[in-house]
């Protein structure tokens, strides 16, 4: 299965999949991992533009065809980034279930970006400002979505894994 997790930078949505990960024995893709290593690698700056997705579309692929289920965890702000994960299940032939982290109280939710810190050497944060006007457009379709506001990781986990369709 792949198991497609999106929202906005601080909602939880990093903290919710690897939990997600370690508790159902899930391989975690991590768009911004696979961006900040791109821009290591070579004379490639933030933003590094659709490469991350193309490399985690392929990457989840892979691992799906070998039986893995695959977290894809990013902002996933664009429907074209959204269809393009559901191909990706649909071309390794599994079930796809997507979820959306929303962090339903404006001061939490900001809070959170303003005093979170890099997990990834190098990753430039977005400001509470970038965050509030970056384009993010509405979700047209059924998804999972987990509000992590005033709640612990642990129970987020929770109403997620009520949530996901059984195996």
């Amino acid at each position: 299965m792949l198991i497609v997790m999106g929202g906005l930078p601080g909602t939880g949505k990093t903290t919710l999949a690897r939990l997600l990960a370690a508790r159902i024995g899930a391989v975690h893709l991590r768009v911004d991992t696979i961006e900040q290593a791109i821009v290591r690698s070579g004379p490639a700056r933030h933003p590094v533009g659709p490469v991350g997705y193309a490399v985690g579309y392929a990457l989840a692929e892979e691992h799906l065809r070998q039986g893995l289920t695959v977290i894809a965890e990013s902002v996933n702000p664009l429907s074209v980034t959204r269809d393009a994960w559901r191909d990706t299940a649909d071309e390794a032939g599994v079930p796809v279930v997507e979820v959306e982290v929303v962090c339903s109280d404006p001061a939490e939710h900001r809070r959170r970006v303003t005093s979170r810190s890099v997990d990834i050497p190098g990753l430039p944060l977005p400001d509470w400002q970038q965050v509030v006007g970056r384009e993010y457009e509405p979700w047209d379709r059924e998804r999972v979505v987990v509000d992590t506001a005033g709640q612990s990781p642990r129970q987020s986990l929770a109403l997620l894994l009520r949530a996901l369709p059984p195996g």
